[in-house]
């Protein structure tokens, strides 16, 4: 019999699961959250005021958008958790406007900002 076994539960990540295309740099970016996550991250705690962590959003936007805009929402996304920044749910955004070119990256912050309409 193939599958999973049927008392046992089956593992869930806390990372996502998407499909993603697994280009050279997406592989560098989330291995290098993954080695976060399974080092430091028990040293720091788990201080995030959002819901997905920082970590696990930083997972998501690089195994979606590439390294490159991946990484930068990630970095927004750690600076509005720090002091006197936002907290709750903030999503990866699904899709990345077109007008929001990666050579603009200070032009990712607003996907931050907003709660509706933001494709997430």
């Amino acid at each position: 019999m193939g599958g999973a076994h049927p008392h046992r539960p089956q593992a869930r990540s806390r990372n996502w699961t998407g499909n993603w295309r697994r280009t050279p740099g997406r592989i560098l970016g989330v291995g290098l959250v993954r080695l976060y996550q399974l080092t430091l991250s028990a040293f720091i705690g788990n201080a995030c005021r959002h819901l997905p962590t920082c970590s696990e959003y930083a997972y998501e936007a690089v195994a979606r958008h590439g390294l490159w805009i991946g990484g930068w929402l990630a970095c927004f996304r750690v600076l509005r958790c720090g002091p006197g920044g936002t907290s709750g749910i903030d999503r990866v955004p699904t899709e990345i406007q077109p007008r929001t070119a990666g050579w603009r990256p200070w032009t990712l912050w607003r996907y931050g900002t907003r709660r509706t309409g933001d494709g997430g």
